[in-house]
């Protein structure tokens, strides 16, 4: 009888100290208070009272960092919020090295963003976002690794600056946008007048251009009946005296 009661205390003590461990789990085991190891995916069995153990997800995590104000070196103030993708490499360390390694590392990359944002200038902050996050994710990387964590990215979410900031911009972005309006008319009206140069030059070698250009832009009308053509000399009219006026010229000479 005694047997049977042995047996069956031994089998309550082994079904309540069945854990099973996700596949992207891991558990870091104390017993009597000190670490023991690190218990992998799969059932394992974790002795009640002696035991302990504490689940952590190894899976990447998303962590907000809160939207703070920050001075840039040109002394603007703008609200900065972002995003942090980490995750446990080392379950120990992050338990054992960190007290709420969460909590730590969104701390110090509210940090790290004061002081990245703070050494640039606005212009900087509103174009390189990129840079900006590469830069934080740097300096939290060197520090959280020996917390046993793995920063995978770091983005910058939203930049907000003063609403006066705002209307300036806005009016300069205006005068740009004027700005390569006129250079690129003046550029066109360049070329164009380069090529109504080539194009005199070449009708005055030929004989005929001039009255070819003269039937074109004539073509180029249309045949609606608004639009009247009186041709007050035929252009061979006009070339005779062209020709007589330079005749006399070289008389002249």
């Amino acid at each position: 009888m005694a047997l049977w009661w042995i047996l069956a205390v031994v089998l309550f003590l082994i079904i309540i100290s069945i854990r099973i461990l996700k596949q992207y789990e891991e558990g870091v085991v104390f017993t009597l208070g000190r670490f023991t190891g690190v218990k992998k995916a799969g059932l394992r069995l974790v002795f009640p009272v002696i035991q302990k153990m504490i689940r952590v997800d190894m899976r990447i995590r998303t962590l907000d960092i809160e939207k703070q104000q920050v001075m840039t070196r040109d002394n603007v103030p703008v609200h900065v919020n972002g995003v942090v993708f980490f995750k446990v490499q080392k379950v120990q360390d992050a338990i054992i090295k960190v007290q709420d390694y969460e909590y730590a590392m969104s701390q110090y990359s509210q940090t790290a963003l004061r002081d990245v944002i703070g050494s640039m200038n606005l212009d900087t902050v509103l174009t390189e976002r990129q840079k900006i996050g590469d830069e934080i994710k740097v300096i939290v990387d060197k520090e959280t690794d020996q917390w046993g964590l793995d920063v995978q990215v770091i983005k910058l979410q939203d930049i907000e600056v003063p609403d006066d900031l705002k209307r300036i911009m806005s009016r300069q972005a205006a005068a740009e946008r004027e700005k390569r309006a006129v250079i690129i008319k003046s550029e066109g009206d360049r070329d164009a007048a380069k090529n109504l140069a080539a194009a005199a030059e070449t009708m005055a070698k030929s004989g005929g251009a001039m009255q070819l250009r003269t039937l074109q832009t004539l073509d180029g009308l249309g045949p609606t009946a608004s639009n009247t053509v009186v041709l007050a000399l035929p252009v061979e009219v006009m070339q005779f005296f062209e020709r007589m006026a330079n005749g006399k010229g070289k008389k002249k000479q």
